[in-house]
Protein backbone atom coordinates (compact mmCIF):
# COMPACT_ATOMS: atom_id res chain seq x y z
CA UNK A 1 0.00 0.00 0.00
CA UNK A 2 1.40 3.38 -0.96
CA UNK A 3 1.70 6.34 1.38
CA UNK A 4 -1.16 8.81 1.55
CA UNK A 5 -0.89 12.04 -0.33
CA UNK A 6 0.18 14.81 2.11
CA UNK A 7 -3.10 16.68 1.60
CA UNK A 8 -5.06 13.62 2.72
CA UNK A 9 -2.96 13.17 5.85
CA UNK A 10 -3.12 16.88 6.71
CA UNK A 11 -6.89 17.01 6.19
CA UNK A 12 -7.51 13.98 8.37
CA UNK A 13 -5.17 15.27 11.06
CA UNK A 14 -6.88 18.68 11.02
CA UNK A 15 -10.29 16.97 11.17
CA UNK A 16 -9.26 14.94 14.22
CA UNK A 17 -7.87 18.04 15.96
CA UNK A 18 -11.07 19.99 15.23
CA UNK A 19 -13.21 17.10 16.42
CA UNK A 20 -11.26 16.94 19.66
CA UNK A 21 -11.67 20.69 20.24
CA UNK A 22 -15.38 20.46 19.37
CA UNK A 23 -16.01 18.15 22.34
CA UNK A 24 -15.57 21.23 24.54
CA UNK A 25 -18.55 23.04 22.96
CA UNK A 26 -20.84 20.10 22.17
CA UNK A 27 -22.99 20.58 25.29
CA UNK A 28 -24.92 23.33 23.50
CA UNK A 29 -26.29 20.70 21.09
CA UNK A 30 -27.91 18.93 24.03
CA UNK A 31 -29.64 22.18 25.03
CA UNK A 32 -30.73 22.81 21.44
CA UNK A 33 -32.19 19.30 21.24
CA UNK A 34 -34.07 19.75 24.52
CA UNK A 35 -35.64 22.96 23.22
CA UNK A 36 -36.46 21.31 19.87
CA UNK A 37 -38.26 18.51 21.73
CA UNK A 38 -40.39 21.04 23.60
CA UNK A 39 -41.19 22.97 20.43
CA UNK A 40 -42.18 19.84 18.52
CA UNK A 41 -44.24 18.49 21.44
CA UNK A 42 -46.24 21.72 21.55
CA UNK A 43 -47.05 21.72 17.84
CA UNK A 44 -44.28 24.03 16.68
CA UNK A 45 -41.78 23.48 13.89
CA UNK A 46 -38.07 23.85 13.19
CA UNK A 47 -36.90 25.98 10.26
CA UNK A 48 -33.37 25.80 8.83
CA UNK A 49 -31.43 28.13 6.53
CA UNK A 50 -27.93 28.60 5.18
CA UNK A 51 -25.96 29.15 1.96
CA UNK A 52 -23.94 26.73 -0.15
CA UNK A 53 -22.77 23.80 1.97
CA UNK A 54 -24.83 25.20 4.84
CA UNK A 55 -27.90 25.10 2.58
CA UNK A 56 -27.17 21.43 1.95
CA UNK A 57 -26.81 20.86 5.70
CA UNK A 58 -30.16 22.64 6.26
CA UNK A 59 -31.84 20.30 3.81
CA UNK A 60 -30.07 17.24 5.19
CA UNK A 61 -31.05 17.87 8.81
CA UNK A 62 -34.65 18.81 7.95
CA UNK A 63 -34.93 15.61 5.90
CA UNK A 64 -33.71 13.50 8.85
CA UNK A 65 -36.49 14.99 11.01
CA UNK A 66 -39.27 14.75 8.40
CA UNK A 67 -38.28 11.21 7.38
CA UNK A 68 -36.38 9.44 10.09
CA UNK A 69 -32.88 9.45 11.40
CA UNK A 70 -32.42 6.05 13.04
CA UNK A 71 -35.83 5.13 14.49
CA UNK A 72 -39.26 4.56 13.06
CA UNK A 73 -41.43 7.36 14.41
CA UNK A 74 -43.89 9.98 13.30
CA UNK A 75 -42.70 12.72 10.98
CA UNK A 76 -41.41 15.80 12.79
CA UNK A 77 -42.18 19.33 11.57
CA UNK A 78 -39.03 20.66 9.91
CA UNK A 79 -38.57 22.92 6.89
CA UNK A 80 -35.41 23.84 5.00
CA UNK A 81 -35.92 27.37 3.69
CA UNK A 82 -33.29 26.65 1.04
CA UNK A 83 -35.33 24.39 -1.22
CA UNK A 84 -38.10 26.34 -2.99
CA UNK A 85 -36.46 27.77 -6.10
CA UNK A 86 -39.52 29.81 -7.02
CA UNK A 87 -39.51 31.58 -3.65
CA UNK A 88 -35.73 32.00 -3.64
CA UNK A 89 -35.61 33.47 -7.12
CA UNK A 90 -38.75 35.62 -6.81
CA UNK A 91 -37.72 37.13 -3.47
CA UNK A 92 -34.11 37.45 -4.64
CA UNK A 93 -35.27 39.29 -7.74
CA UNK A 94 -37.99 41.44 -6.17
CA UNK A 95 -36.37 42.24 -2.82
CA UNK A 96 -32.76 41.05 -2.88
CA UNK A 97 -30.73 37.99 -1.94
CA UNK A 98 -30.48 39.23 1.65
CA UNK A 99 -34.25 38.72 2.06
CA UNK A 100 -34.67 35.18 0.69
CA UNK A 101 -34.94 33.61 4.15
CA UNK A 102 -36.43 36.47 6.19
CA UNK A 103 -39.48 36.67 3.90
CA UNK A 104 -40.07 32.95 4.42
CA UNK A 105 -39.68 33.32 8.17
CA UNK A 106 -42.24 36.15 8.13
CA UNK A 107 -44.72 33.96 6.25
CA UNK A 108 -44.09 30.57 7.89
CA UNK A 109 -42.66 31.30 11.34
CA UNK A 110 -44.77 31.51 14.47
CA UNK A 111 -44.06 32.21 18.11
CA UNK A 112 -42.56 29.10 19.69
CA UNK A 113 -41.05 27.80 16.44
CA UNK A 114 -37.28 27.44 16.15
CA UNK A 115 -34.98 28.82 13.45
CA UNK A 116 -31.56 27.22 13.07
CA UNK A 117 -29.30 29.44 10.98
CA UNK A 118 -26.17 27.79 9.61
CA UNK A 119 -23.23 29.97 8.57
CA UNK A 120 -19.55 29.09 8.87
CA UNK A 121 -18.67 32.77 9.30
CA UNK A 122 -21.73 33.61 11.38
CA UNK A 123 -22.14 36.72 9.24
CA UNK A 124 -24.17 35.63 6.21
CA UNK A 125 -26.47 38.61 5.69
CA UNK A 126 -29.49 36.59 4.62
CA UNK A 127 -29.16 34.26 7.62
CA UNK A 128 -28.72 37.23 9.98
CA UNK A 129 -31.87 38.85 8.53
CA UNK A 130 -33.75 35.57 8.96
CA UNK A 131 -32.75 35.45 12.64
CA UNK A 132 -33.87 39.05 13.10
CA UNK A 133 -37.23 38.23 11.48
CA UNK A 134 -37.58 35.13 13.68
CA UNK A 135 -36.94 37.14 16.83
CA UNK A 136 -39.59 39.65 15.71
CA UNK A 137 -42.26 36.93 15.63
CA UNK A 138 -41.20 35.30 18.92
CA UNK A 139 -39.26 32.34 17.54
CA UNK A 140 -36.34 30.73 19.32
CA UNK A 141 -33.09 31.21 17.39
CA UNK A 142 -30.09 28.89 17.21
CA UNK A 143 -26.91 29.16 15.15
CA UNK A 144 -24.31 26.73 13.84
CA UNK A 145 -21.18 28.79 13.11
CA UNK A 146 -17.40 28.76 13.07
CA UNK A 147 -15.01 29.87 15.76
CA UNK A 148 -15.94 33.54 16.15
CA UNK A 149 -19.70 33.01 15.98
CA UNK A 150 -19.98 36.27 14.08
CA UNK A 151 -23.12 38.37 14.18
CA UNK A 152 -25.26 35.27 14.71
CA UNK A 153 -23.66 34.61 18.10
CA UNK A 154 -24.81 38.06 19.22
CA UNK A 155 -28.37 37.54 17.99
CA UNK A 156 -29.18 33.90 18.74
CA UNK A 157 -30.42 32.26 21.91
CA UNK A 158 -27.90 29.43 21.49
CA UNK A 159 -24.81 29.14 19.29
CA UNK A 160 -22.81 26.06 18.38
CA UNK A 161 -19.49 27.65 17.37
CA UNK A 162 -17.00 25.14 15.98
CA UNK A 163 -13.51 26.06 17.21
CA UNK A 164 -11.97 26.39 13.74
CA UNK A 165 -11.51 28.96 10.98
CA UNK A 166 -11.35 26.34 8.22
CA UNK A 167 -14.65 26.14 6.33
CA UNK A 168 -14.35 22.43 5.53
CA UNK A 169 -13.65 21.48 9.16
CA UNK A 170 -16.53 23.69 10.38
CA UNK A 171 -18.93 22.05 7.92
CA UNK A 172 -17.78 18.59 8.97
CA UNK A 173 -18.58 19.39 12.59
CA UNK A 174 -21.91 21.00 11.64
CA UNK A 175 -23.20 17.81 10.05
CA UNK A 176 -21.94 15.75 13.01
CA UNK A 177 -23.78 18.12 15.38
CA UNK A 178 -26.87 17.97 13.16
CA UNK A 179 -26.88 14.18 13.32
CA UNK A 180 -26.45 14.25 17.10
CA UNK A 181 -29.30 16.78 17.37
CA UNK A 182 -31.56 14.45 15.34
CA UNK A 183 -30.64 11.44 17.46
CA UNK A 184 -31.32 13.33 20.69
CA UNK A 185 -34.68 14.55 19.40
CA UNK A 186 -35.59 11.03 18.28
CA UNK A 187 -35.02 9.56 21.73
CA UNK A 188 -38.28 11.31 22.67
CA UNK A 189 -40.05 8.85 20.35
CA UNK A 190 -38.39 5.60 21.49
Amino acid sequence: MSELHPIIGASISDHVDTLSATFEVMNVIEEMAARCKVALATGNKILFCGNGGSAADSQHIAAELIGRFQKERRSLAAIALTTDTSILTAVGNDYGFEDIFSRQVEGLGRSGDILIGISTSGNSKNVVKAVEAARNVGMHTFAFTGESGGKLAELCDLTFAVPSKVTARIQEMHILAGHILCELVEEEYA
